[in-house]
């Protein structure tokens, strides 16, 4: 059987198979992304990539109902979820194209002596290989594939084993909108081609949007093999209530910041931190919103909560909330699976440090902490391995900027929440990984910064 199949995780029907790509057949992909990477960039100007990069977004929008819908059936996204995703995939590739020639212009420095001129040149990598999660199969595709075309970059895209169909219908896409071939390259390849693909000299480069042990593992291969990585993986983000004019606005912006995608974002706020004033009231208002929401069909229209996207990923959340269960925690609200649907929870008593505080719980389950101090907020936010995103509401600007300034975490959202835009970096720190995606510090990530110094 191949680990590449569309299994749909509301009914657990196996919708399609795919054949995973023979080692011959890789090595050909390989190489024709390597060839198209010495042709195109030359041949085609940075508008003419840009046109096609804008072509691929339209498509995305022409098409939105059918990625749609692919989106639920691979991994349960609700559609009105999946749409929005598709959509904002639109966007990013806009951006793009849109901001083309700033990103790639001339960038000339002022010389402190001497005469003439210095400028930096941005030119392409050569051959990229992307390793794509299945959480957002469009936006993480388009984080990736917007700039690093634009820039010139070719690229081999290995999708998630449970997303081939997406992954086909993007192919698809990037071909009907005029990519010569070679530019993009789908492959349906296991993780032990993808070792030596990554060692393979015509491939220069890795981003991977992952778990912690599949970023570790490629980080180790690259890194071996002096090959520039991107790492986006895992997070426990905070979400620190400090203060609010509107606590059922807060509590909104809470469950929002929770349950989107069923909770299966990486920088979902994951860790609810709230001040002992606060903490009484909040907690009985966000059970009760939290117990409000109810899993459903995730082809329904108005369902805010699908399964979880397999069978594994329901067991594992299970598991995870037993575990914290028999270690103290105690299950407020939900706590219940029903075949790879999981109740939207709330756990409440883990002591800081507890093995449940350190990992990331992939699903609809938040955990609440009580504090007495701004100091033991932000203390308690950096008592984790992850350092994605994190969230401050307060009511004091001085407040949120302090925070902000000693949040261990490569984004801060202060007074907001799902405020990701297509210009704005995306990234971690610590065992999040490292790298940016999106905007100016997405498309530097693979270029290469050449010095032209001239008399």
């Amino acid at each position: 059987m191949s680990t590449y199949a569309v299994v749909n995780p509301a009914t657990g029907e196996t919708v399609k198979e795919y054949s995973e790509i023979s080692d011959d057949e890789l090595r050909a992909a390989i190489d024709r992304c390597d060839q198209a990477s010495k042709t195109w960039p030359p041949s085609a100007s940075v508008g003419d990539r840009a046109a096609l990069v804008r072509k691929v977004g339209e498509l995305h929008s022409e098409r939105r109902q059918e990625l749609a819908e692919i989106a639920v059936r691979e991994m349960g996204k609700p559609i009105e979820q999946a749409l929005m995703e598709v959509d904002f995939a639109g966007m990013i590739y806009g951006f793009y194209a849109d901001n083309a020639e700033d990103l790639m212009a001339d960038e000339p420095i002022e010389l402190s002596e001497g005469e003439g001129t210095a400028v930096i040149r941005r030119s392409p990598f050569g051959v990229l290989l992307g390793i794509m999660p299945w959480n957002f199969p469009y936006y993480q595709v388009a984080r990736f594939a917007g700039p690093n075309l634009v820039i010139g970059n070719t690229i081999l895209l290995k999708h998630a084993p449970q997303c081939p169909e997406s992954a086909e219908a993007m192919q698809r896409i990037f071909d009907d909108a005029g990519f010569p071939e070679g530019c993009y390259v789908n492959v349906y390849a296991t993780n032990e081609q993808i070792e030596w693909v990554i060692a393979d000299p015509r491939v220069h480069g890795v981003s991977v949007t992952g778990s912690e042990r599949a970023g570790s593992a490629v980080a180790a291969i690259a890194g071996k093999n002096l090959k520039k990585v991107v790492l986006e993986m895992g997070g426990s983000d905070p979400f620190i209530l400090l203060g609010t004019d509107d606590l059922d606005e807060a509590v909104t912006a809470a469950a929002e910041a929770r349950l989107d995608n069923t909770g299966q974002s990486c920088n979902a706020a994951k860790r609810f931190i709230v001040v002992d004033e606060l903490y009484d009231d909040f907690l009985e208002k966000f059970r009760e919103t939290l117990g409000a929401a109810k899993p459903g069909d995730p082809t329904a229209e108005g369902t805010e909560i699908g399964p979880l996207s397999s069978q594994a990923a329901a067991e594992r959340l299970e598991q995870q909330v037993n575990k914290a269960v028999e270690n103290g925690a105690e299950v407020l609200v939900g706590g219940k699976r029903e075949g790879n649907f999981f109740e939207p929870t709330i756990l409440t008593g883990i002591e800081p440090g507890d093995e449940a505080s350190q990992e990331e719980f992939f699903g609809p389950v938040a955990q609440v902490y009580r504090v007495s101090s701004e100091e033991e907020a932000v203390e308690l936010a950096n008592q984790t391995p992850f350092g994605l995103g994190s969230y401050v509401m307060t009511t004091d600007k001085e407040q949120g900027e302090r925070v902000a300034d000693r949040i261990e975490a490569g984004m801060v959202y202060v007074n907001l929440v799902g405020a990701d835009a297509p210009e704005l970096p995306f990234g971690g720190f610590k065992r999040s990984g490292f790298g940016r995606e999106l905007g100016r510090y997405g498309a530097d990530e693979f270029v290469n910064k050449k010095l032209i110094r001239s008399a």
